[in-house]
């Protein structure tokens, strides 16, 4: 059929290659808990297939703040590492980046000036 030899062609070998590897060529946000440091693991292969996570660190927070502070330093190690990017969202979770992703961060200006009130 005359005009169907792009949506009919074979795959090439690096498309199977990374098919078979689960890499589809999209990046996912994904949200998930922390509950164990074992997690971190999971995490980290996640991030290296060029996922975006964000991480509820509570379950873990309920559990053992030792454990959360280790888990973040282990995450930012990781995410230097890999030349990703990772921060704080709020009190509880926290947003870490692969290496072709950036998070932006407003930069708030000092100022020596009084604020004005309402008064």
């Amino acid at each position: 059929m005359p005009g169907l030899g792009g949506i009919l062609r074979k795959p090439k070998k690096e498309e199977k290659e990374a098919e078979a590897k689960g890499a589809s060529g999209k990046i996912y946000l994904k949200a998930m808990p922390l509950r164990e440091l074992s997690d971190l693991e999971a995490v980290k292969n996640e991030v290296k297939a060029g996922h975006i996570l964000i991480l509820r660190v509570t379950p873990l927070a309920s559990k053992s703040i030792e454990d959360v502070k280790q888990a973040v330093n282990e995450l930012s190690a990781f995410a230097e590492t890999i030349g990703g990017d990772i921060a704080r969202l709020g009190e509880e979770r926290i947003v870490i980046c692969p290496q072709n992703v950036r998070i932006w961060r407003e930069k708030t200006p000092v100022v020596n000036e009084p604020l004005p009130t309402a008064a």
